[in-house]
């Protein structure tokens, strides 16, 4: 037995320590491929031998390319960490990371169309652009498996979309906004990394439509695309203040964080201006520890990894879709999980 303990097994198979005491003392209440799913990364962490194990495909049946943006979007990077990490559950899958410039519709659609077979799932994180659109519709023609990730593209053939309801998100964004500023007159300051991203998008609409039902007294500023880069987003932020010295609040609908952290720390304003946005990392775990974030509306990146794996390999295989919802939770400084 090696030093492996149920705490680094569930971690490796995506499940709970219950589960994996459950799967490797026989108890009933576990899906067969969960219960496979433990026992390989049992055997792989050497726990348990590997003959214990059930027998896997040797040889892969199937490719996935994930498709992803490139930058200094941290999010990104932990996606990226949990697919590699997840793949070792599917050892009938060879899966590849394709990492491409993120606001660039035509480098999107040349990276698609180098892909196209029966046996090939393709999950994207897509710009909703007519070339991206079409890029998709000839790449599912070619006989694929798609699926959109993370931000999602309507009206083409795709099996199914993994993440979070981001009109919901930024509805929530709102609220918290609405609530952290209180009765009076304030404004806010928006940033997205690109409106190309239809989850950007749909954040900034839910954001705006909550503060105009519930919060009318609260004026919006004209939204800054940044693109999902923290120097873009520090001198965006600075200029921004130098302008509107006065601004109570910003809502952050995408990547940038710390830029904006920097910004709001270099003119003083880190403890007074309200400052809402997306994805607990190390940075904003440290942006919420020392009060110059309120809060972080997460959406999970191991979940959706995880998510997009299965999905793609059934889809694949020609089985129907059956991805959970992707939650979103609101962290403050004083509920930040593990990550």
């Amino acid at each position: 037995m090696g030093r492996a303990r149920l705490t680094d097994i569930a971690r490796e198979a995506g499940v709970s320590s219950a589960t994996v005491d459950r799967v490797l003392n026989d108890r009933p209440g576990v899906r067969a491929r969960t219960r496979d799913a433990v026992r390989t990364a049992a055997a792989r962490l050497g726990y348990i031998d590997g003959a214990e194990s059930p027998a896997q495909p040797i040889v892969p049946v199937c490719r996935l390319e994930m498709v992803l943006p490139a930058g200094t979007n941290s999010f990104m990077r932990e996606l990226a960490r949990h697919i590699e990490q997840l793949s070792a559950l599917h050892p009938e899958a060879r899966v590849t990371i394709h990492s491409i410039e993120g606001f660039d519709p035509d480098s999107l659609a040349a990276k698609l169309a180098e892909f196209g077979a029966p046996d090939q799932g393709v999950a994207v994180v897509a710009i909703d652009h007519p070339t991206v659109r079409e890029a998709m519709r000839a790449l599912a023609l070619r006989g694929s498996a798609v699926i959109t990730l993370v931000s999602d593209i309507h009206h083409v053939p795709r099996a199914g979309y993994v993440g979070i309801d981001n009109r919901s998100a930024g509805r929530l964004a709102g609220y918290l906004v609405g609530r952290l500023l209180g009765p009076g007159h304030h404004r806010v300051a928006l940033f997205a990394g690109s409106l190309s991203y239809r989850g950007h998008e749909e954040r900034e609409m839910g954001f705006r439509h909550v503060l105009a039902e519930d919060f009318p007294t609260i004026g919006i500023l004209d939204s800054t695309e940044v693109r999902d880069d923290d120097s873009r987003a520090h001198a965006a932020a600075m200029a921004m203040f130098e302008a509107h010295p006065d601004v109570d609040a910003i809502y952050n609908i995408g990547a940038g964080n710390r830029g904006i952290a920097r910004a709001l720390e270099e003119t003083g304003r880190a403890r007074r201006v309200i400052f809402v946005g997306h994805d607990l990392t190390e940075h904003t775990k440290g942006f919420l520890l020392n009060r110059t974030m309120d809060v972080v509306i997460d959406q999970n990146p191991r979940v959706q990894a995880r998510e997009a794996l299965a999905q793609l390999v059934r889809s694949v295989k020609g089985e129907p879709w059956s991805a959970l919802a992707v939650r979103v939770q609101a962290i403050f400084r004083e509920n930040i999980p593990e990550l």
